[in-house]
């Protein structure tokens, strides 16, 4: 099987006979059965008469769109107009905004500048559309499931990373991937909470050493460590431990891909999953064009090395007590353990194996992570509603160990996790791509101009949706929709979801929606049980921040929540904390 960067560069010199050469050899035989003669004597005429054909290209390409669009009974997208050709100047703004601006914020201005909620972005002529409209987004997700795929840009981006895991695959492979990973997040199996105990209590731990000395912590780190560690034991039936290992220290921490940087086994795996999660990140924000930045070498590569060398041993170890097992002439047992112990069972390929584990892991890891961070950062930021929360869970569990009912009993710290899964959505902003024949879109949300009507999307299209957009829409959800305000989940203000549940979709939706909501939430709710049991107060370490992590002074002059953070927010796949969410825990008076 040729290695995957091969075919990226095969693909870019189709691009180029496609774009560039068929288009000039077209155009110059036209001129020459037309007898007109063109003097190409030097590399500014060739460069002018490759540009004219490239440029016809375009033109054609654009016709034939508004041609299909019309007989649709539909149009094409408002089209942003730049001040470069190909819009040079948007891809480079685009890029910048990356790594400077507050997440979706750059998006946002294009939509207000064009007063619409699709845009096609148009980046070196190529189409890209971008969405913040609901009805489009459901229509991706649900609706209109059928049209959109991953598609082979997404997995030309990812595939070095993801390989044939889940996260990357469309289809009957799809289907095969979600249809054996499903019965291991069943009600059964995500009430058993035992490991969040077990994990659940060696973080407290950590936490209460370092409250007894006021130290800070970064509770990014730490919750990622927690989550990893009961993942690895729930899939894998191993004890990872990363929880004992060397923990980020308060002015001695450096800034990492995501958060603080750890110079361990573990933090090398951590970086080299981070660094990857980055560059795939990038690349889309590149656009169509981006394998010209990495045509000698595919920046992923080292970085999957570095994941495999750590996930292969735990893989070897499963495959060779199967095979001792079927030597032995032990039969394998209809209920497995572990997921991993599923996957031996249909496969001895090390490689499928620990794709799909490694898929499923960044599901497990980042996005539990991710709530638990920003809603510890809530509760740094919202007193009231931290007080709020423990005296419910007071009320309710006591300071015993939660089962699931008192869990789902737990109504206000659910108002909570739902706001900062609105307000801080793990996965910002996600892709689709149309498939061969093109898409209608249902007309867009009336409250913008132009006047509604149904968008036609070309095949073969990237289309990015945008989640922390649509979430914070006023449009949608009031002129509050910036305000972080649980009571919105409590109130007649819920109302609004609960009529179009598709405005809120930070675990996807449709048949993608993800498989694993419930056991992330339950583990997340358990952990903020204990720890509102445990700890009646959180404040943020603005100084033990490491250098160039704290919000640019400029957002203070920004729209939205961009001029009331006071930390970074950034994403890279999954949203994450800029240098880590570093703060100070205080020991509750009356815990037991």
């Amino acid at each position: 099987m040729p290695h995957p960067f091969s075919r990226y560069r095969l693909r870019l010199f189709g691009d180029f006979v496609r774009i560039v050469l068929a288009p000039t050899l077209v155009f110059g035989s036209a001129l020459a059965m037309c007898r007109i003669r063109l003097g190409l004597s030097t590399p500014i005429a060739w460069l002018a008469f490759v540009s004219t054909a490239s440029y016809a290209r375009v033109v054609h390409r654009d016709y034939t769109q508004r041609r299909e669009a019309q007989q649709r009974g539909s149009a094409l997208p408002v089209e942003v107009v730049g001040r470069w050709p190909g819009n040079i100047d948007i891809l480079i703004k685009l890029g910048k905004s990356v790594l400077t601006s507050y997440p979706g914020s750059f998006y946002l201005s294009l939509f207000e500048e064009y007063q619409c909620t699709t845009l096609n972005l148009k980046l070196l002529w190529s189409d890209l559309i971008i969405t913040m409209d609901e009805e489009h987004i459901k229509h991706i997700l649900a609706t209109g499931f059928n049209h959109f795929w991953r598609g082979r840009r997404q997995k030309e981006r990812m595939e070095t990373f993801l390989g044939d895991g889940i996260f990357n695959r469309d289809d009957e492979e799809w289907k095969k991937h979600r249809a054996l990973a499903r019965p291991f997040f069943a009600r059964d199996r995500i009430a058993d909470f035992d490991l969040f105990e077990k994990y659940g209590g060696a973080t407290l731990t950590i936490l209460r050493g370092l409250a007894a000395r006021g130290a800070p912590v970064d509770v990014q780190d730490l919750f990622s460590r927690f989550t990893l560690d009961a993942a690895a034991e729930f899939l894998f039936g191993e004890r990872l431990d990363t929880l004992h290992g060397a923990l980020p220290v308060a002015g001695q921490a450096v800034l990492g891909t995501k958060g603080a940087a750890t110079a361990d086994a573990f933090g090398a795996f951590v970086q080299a999953f981070e660094a990857a999660q980055n560059i795939i990140t990038l690349r889309q924000v590149r656009g169509y064009f981006w394998p010209v930045r990495e045509v000698l070498a595919d920046k992923v590569e080292p970085h999957a090395a570095v994941i495999s060398a750590f996930l292969e041993p735990i893989v070897q170890r499963t495959l060779d007590r199967k095979k001792k097992m079927r030597e032995a002439g032990v039969s394998p047992s209809a209920e497995h353990d572990t997921f991993l112990d599923y996957l031996a069972d249909h496969t001895e390929d090390s490689k499928v194996i620990r794709d799909q584990l490694l898929n499923i892991l960044m599901a497990g890891r980042d996005t539990t992570a991710c709530l638990l961070t920003y809603v510890t950062y809530a509760m740094a930021m919202y007193p009231d509603i931290a007080r709020k929360m423990r005296e419910e869970v007071l009320k309710i569990c006591g300071h015993d160990a939660p089962n699931f009912e008192k869990l789902k009993a737990l109504r206000y710290v659910h108002a909570v996790i739902n706001e900062t899964l609105r307000v801080f959505p793990p996965v910002p902003i996600n892709v689709r791509e149309t498939r061969e024949h093109g898409v209608v879109l249902p007309p867009s949300d009336p409250t913008y101009a132009p006047p509604p009507t149904p968008i036609y999307i070309p095949g073969s299209t990237v289309v990015m949706y945008l989640p922390v957009l649509t979430q914070r829409n006023s449009a949608l959800w009031g002129d509050d929709a910036d305000v972080f305000d649980p009571e919105r989940w409590l109130d007649a203000r819920l109302r609004r979801f609960t009529e179009n549940p598709m405005m809120y979709t930070p675990f996807s939706g449709g048949p993608r929606i993800c498989i694993g909501q419930n056991y992330a939430r339950n583990e997340a709710t358990y952990l903020l049980v204990r720890l509102l049991q445990q700890f009646d107060g959180v404040a943020l370490a603005p100084e033990a921040q490491p250098a160039g992590s704290l919000p640019p002074p400029q957002w203070k002059h920004g729209a939205g929540r961009a001029s009331e953070e006071r930390i970074w927010p950034a994403y890279a796949i999954t949203l994450f904390v800029k240098g880590g969410l570093w703060v100070r825990f205080r020991q509750a008076s009356d815990e037991e």
